[in-house]
C-alpha cells in the first residue's frame, strides 16, 4: 500500500456536524476502495480564499494521511468530484525514503619525499 496526503475543502459556513459527517463519507471511500485513513486534522478552520468555489469564499480546509492501494485513488477522485459539497480537494503521493549506501572511503597513500 502507497502512502497518501490528501487536502480537501469544505464550505466554512457547515455546522461542524455537517463537517464531520462529509469527513466520515471520505473515510469510508477510502476504507471502501481498500485503504486506511491514518489521520485527519483541520488544517485551517475558517480561510477566506483569494476567489469563489460555487459561490463560496470561506473554506475550511482539512488535512489528511492515507493508506491505499494505487488503483484506488481512481475511484476516491471520482467520489470526490461528485460530492458537491467538497469545494476542492487534492491528493499526493508520499514517496517512500530511498536506502542509501554510505560512500565508501578511498585510502590514498601519501607519496613518501626521499631526502
Amino acid at each position: 500500500m502507497i502512502k497518501y496526503e490528501m487536502v480537501y475543502i469544505l464550505d466554512a459556513r457547515l455546522t461542524d456536524g455537517e463537517k464531520n459527517e462529509i469527513s466520515k463519507q471520505i473515510a469510508d471511500g477510502v476504507i471502501k476502495y481498500g485503504g486506511k485513513v491514518l489521520d485527519v486534522n483541520v488544517w485551517m478552520e475558517k480561510q477566506r480564499m483569494t476567489f469563489p468555489m460555487r459561490k463560496v469564499w470561506d473554506g475550511a480546509y482539512y488535512l489528511a494521511h492515507l493508506e491505499m492501494p494505487g488503483t484506488g485513488v481512481a475511484s476516491l477522485r471520482r467520489d470526490l468530484h461528485i460530492n458537491e459539497r467538497v469545494l476542492r480537494f487534492q491528493i499526493l503521493g508520499i514517496p517512500a525514503p530511498r536506502k542509501v549506501k554510505p560512500a565508501k572511503a578511498k585510502v590514498v597513500k601519501a607519496p613518501v619525499e626521499k631526502l
